[in-house]
């Protein structure tokens, strides 16, 4: 009889322990359902499937949107990022679109909004369709979702291939970035593949398909060991010792300050120079009448208010204009109704009233204006259309203005309109010749050149310091992100044109975002939202580099090892813990159902049993 008692007893232990070890599957039950819910809207417990141990997670279908989650993340992200990094030249694209559609809007902010909220939909989609894997549920994307998941991943293709089209010269900026975030990215992602080995290892030791589980494992390695060796392929000028650490570049209002002022107005270049600029930029144009003066567009209807005044004139060439004509147009009233950087609320009442009286602004104040803080102007100079009385004349009648009408010493002007070059060294051999093409050194000597001008785009740090080697200095244009102005830096440029000066004065140093002897930095006012600007910098040698690298590295690895141990020995464990009788079988232990009814009938099994007096 004791015999007889004992055998169910210790069958009865086994089974216990099998419904604790079942029960642990579904202790989240409530958390379950919620992802379960988001993801597929089966927010019923009945609703749920399991996936039985040793089965694929979801049905082709089912595989094939995960699959599609997965690639509408990348390129929703790849989207984002190139979005993103492409802020220093919003203000460019929302001009080139109001030059195209006529009336102005903020279209590269809409396009940021958007590529942040398809990314973080992805994104989500992707995070509950993991954690439902982790939880060893069924997959079953709602067709809601699904349809969700399509407009997102041709929004993103149509958006890049858009982009592309027209902007193609921002992918470089995107490369540029990699200079700065490459370090971050890349432990970014190591992060990321470690936190992944979770669940990867929990599906290659449930499931019975023995190739594919290799195959799983091997991408999985493959992919993580390529994170692990991509420092190997990095550069970045900002990873360098302290003591060769340049200057910070000269800051050259580009067109004034043009977040602070309406550009090319008198106004504008003096907030530059109140802001620590120094130097200015702007556009020069010569009248009718043969009067220099600012403008940069083809025509006058984006800065000044030509429509109103001459309403017929709009699309004109701002040069078939007399001086008399210009001065009845107000060049600052524009600059409130658009806002083109979202600035102009932050003037002062004084400062509004003076910004919207502007008027179009000569060579002459300007230059005027630069002699008497002594400081360096640079300014592209329009050739006057057919027609115009000064077509042939426009660069001696330039040249007047520089040494007769104004107060500036010609070595204040850095001289760039490529025409006449050797007319106009002869004329006045101290302007500093500047060039905006990128020509072997020894052909630059010769043309007496003393400074390039290239976009920042083309930045390269071997490039600068070839040219530095032959004493000519290297300005960027138009900088006005802080990670752009960092990279600058440590490329070693001399100057930079920005429409920031107010912004990048403040830096004290390159910016980094890691912490390793890190201090915080205020860098002005954000001008989209006017909350403080505040950096997390990073001085960072080499050796330091290379140390966090591997140290990352080794961490990861170690933790993945774990990982993949952990889940071997906890589904091993749950296979011996039942009967091998009725659930081993053939070296693999059952596919035993794991529904939450079984579950309860394993617990009202357990109560019967032991409530019965004897057997």
């Amino acid at each position: 009889m004791g015999a007889t008692q004992t055998e169910p007893t210790l069958k009865l232990g086994k089974l216990e322990m099998a419904r604790q070890r079942l029960l642990q599957r579904y202790e989240h039950q409530p958390f379950v359902s919620c992802l379960a819910g988001l993801y597929g809207c089966q927010w019923r417990r009945y609703q749920l499937t399991h996936a039985q141990p040793g089965h694929c997670c979801c049905s082709k279908l089912e595989c094939g949107s995960f699959a599609l989650i997965v690639l509408t993340f990348c390129l929703s992200l790849v989207f984002l990022y190139f979005w993103s990094e492409a802020q220093n030249d919003y203000n460019d694209f929302d001009w080139f679109n109001f030059g195209n559609l006529g009336f102005w809007f903020p279209w590269s902010i809409v396009l940021l909004i958007l590529a942040v909220f398809l990314f973080t939909y992805v994104a989500v989609l992707l995070l509950l369709a993991v954690c439902l894997l982790s939880e060893g549920q069924r997959l079953y994307l709602h067709w809601c979702h699904k349809i969700g998941i399509l407009v997102t991943l041709i929004l993103s293709i149509v958006a890049s291939s858009v982009l592309t089209d027209l902007w193609s010269k921002e992918w470089m900026t995107v490369l540029l970035s990699f200079q700065v975030t490459a370090p971050y990215l890349h432990i970014g992602g190591v992060v990321l593949m470690t936190l992944l080995s979770w669940p990867i290892a929990l599906h290659v030791f449930r499931i019975n398909m023995r190739v594919r589980g290799m195959a799983i494992i091997v991408l999985y390695i493959t992919v993580l060991v390529t994170l692990f060796l991509v420092p190997l392929g990095m550069y970045s000028p900002c990873i360098k010792e302290r003591s060769s650490l340049g200057s910070a570049p000269a800051l050259i209002g580009h067109r004034g300050a043009p977040m602070l002022a309406p550009e090319n107005t008198f106004m504008s270049f003096e907030k530059a120079l109140a802001a620590g600029a120094d130097g200015l930029e702007t556009d020069v144009t010569i009248s009718y009448d043969g009067v220099p003066f600012l403008m940069h567009d083809k025509n006058l209807r984006r800065t000044t208010n030509v429509k109103d005044v001459f309403p017929n004139w709009t699309h004109t060439s701002p040069a078939m204009f007399t001086w008399r004509e210009l001065q009845s147009l107000n060049a600052g009233s524009w600059f409130f109704s658009q806002d083109p950087f979202g600035t102009a609320s932050s003037l002062s009442p004084d400062e509004q009233l003076q910004a919207q009286n502007q008027s179009v602004c000569t060579l002459r104040d300007f230059l005027d204006l630069a002699a008497q803080h002594g400081k360096l102007v640079i300014f592209d100079l329009y050739r006057p259309p057919r027609g115009h009385p000064y077509r042939d004349a426009w660069i001696s009648r330039t040249l007047d203005v520089i040494q007769n009408d104004s107060s500036i010493h010609s070595s204040q002007v850095l001289w760039l309109p490529p025409e006449l070059r050797e007319f106009v060294q002869e004329i006045d051999p101290e302007l500093q010749q500047t060039t905006a093409e990128l020509a072997p050194v020894e052909e630059l000597q010769l043309r007496h050149i003393s400074r390039l001008n290239i976009h920042y785009s083309s930045m390269s740090e071997k490039e600068i310091r070839k040219y530095a080697a032959a004493n000519i200095s290297t300005n960027l244009y138009v900088i006005s992100e802080p990670w752009l102005y960092s990279l600058a830096w440590c490329a070693g440029a001399h100057s930079a044109a920005t429409n920031a000066v107010h912004i990048l004065k403040n830096l004290q140093r390159p910016l980094f975002l890691m912490v390793n002897d890190t201090h915080l930095q205020f860098s002005g006012i954000c001008p989209s939202c006017f909350f403080p600007v505040v950096f997390l910098c990073l001085s960072q040698t080499p050796d330091e580099y290379r140390f966090m690298w591997t140290l990352t590295d080794i961490t990861s690895l170690i933790l993945v090892v774990i990982i993949f141990v952990f889940h071997w020995w906890r589904e091993r464990g749950l296979a011996l813990s039942v009967d091998s009788s009725s659930v081993i079988e053939s070296g693999s232990y059952r596919q035993f159902r794991t529904e939450m009814n079984d579950v309860w009938s394993l617990s009202n099994m357990s109560a019967s049993d032991k409530q019965e007096p004897s057997l």
